[in-house]
This record gives structure tokens, sequence and C-alpha cells, in this order.
């Protein structure tokens, strides 16, 4: 099973902003948001941290942290492009993507804290489950090409 994921930074993806938020945690009400400047400060208001961001240094540490994540866990990492604002991964063998999401994380927290950089993730993230060879092709391409300049990427040998 190959999975597209992202997650993303705290504080830098909030409810109702005008780049675009999903409702996920009300039952029944998933979908699109419509833009909001009072939902973005409410989210602001409610923030319990400074809202973080990777420059290329830690963005290349975050890279390397899932790469080691990947090795341990015996997954495949086909693609990855890590941003200011957030990571976005192609991952090859997970069987629960919400626990793949956390291991990322932790790794990332880990190899940052030991940098000396104190960053906080987002709650959560999603996962997109890639269900054949063109849709992994196209998740690829998504993550390596369509995510404005290059940061810190990676993309497997064989694709």
């Amino acid at each position: 099973m190959v999975h597209l994921l992202t997650f993303n930074c705290y504080g830098t993806h909030l409810r109702g902003a005008e780049m675009g938020s999903v409702d996920r945690v009300r039952e029944g009400r998933g979908g699109p948001i419509e833009p909001s400047v009072a939902l973005v400060n409410y989210a602001k208001r409610t923030m319990t941290h400074a809202e973080a961001s990777l420059d290329l240094g830690e963005s290349l540490t975050v890279l390397g942290a899932i790469s080691e994540t990947c090795v341990f866990r015996h997954w495949t990492l086909l693609a990855a492009h890590v941003r200011s604002t957030h990571v976005h991964l192609v991952v090859e063998g997970i069987m629960e993507a919400s626990c793949a999401i956390r291991d990322f994380k932790a790794y990332s927290s880990r190899a940052l804290n030991g940098k000396g950089a104190l960053r906080r993730w987002a709650r959560g993230g999603n996962a997109r489950a890639l269900d054949d060879s063109r849709s992994v092709r196209a998740a690829v391409r998504y993550v390596v090409d369509c995510q404005g300049p290059p940061m810190a990427v990676y993309v497997a040998p064989d694709l």
C-alpha cells in the first residue's frame, strides 16, 4: 500500500484561512470550509504556542529524520518535500497512516530538538491511499514539482 501523507507546522494552516481548510472534526460535517476572518482570528487566539516554521537547514534535518524513520520501520520512501510550513511524503509499506504520521513527527521533533530548535507540529495530518501506479506517479509529481521552489526534496532513484 502506498500513501500520500501531509502534515503541517503548528499554526501555519488555520481553519478558515484563504488558502483553504477542511472540516474533519465534527461528525458528518466534512468538506471545505469557506474562508472566514472570524475563524482565523479565533484559531489565533486559541493557539498555545507561537507559529512554527522551518528554515532550509531545519527542512533538511526533517528530511533526514523521515528517511531514518522509513529505514527503521521498513517503509519505502518514494518522494518527500519538506517545506517551510508543511511536509508532503509518498511512502510505501505503511499499514496505519495516522501512526506513520505520528512517527514521522516524533523522529523529526527529536532531530530538531537535538539541533537546539524547538518546533511543534499541528495536530493530525492528511493521508490518502494510492491505489495504482498512475496515482503514485501523479502523487510523486505533485510532491516534487508542484510545491513551488524546492526546499528539502527527495525522489527515489528508480522513479
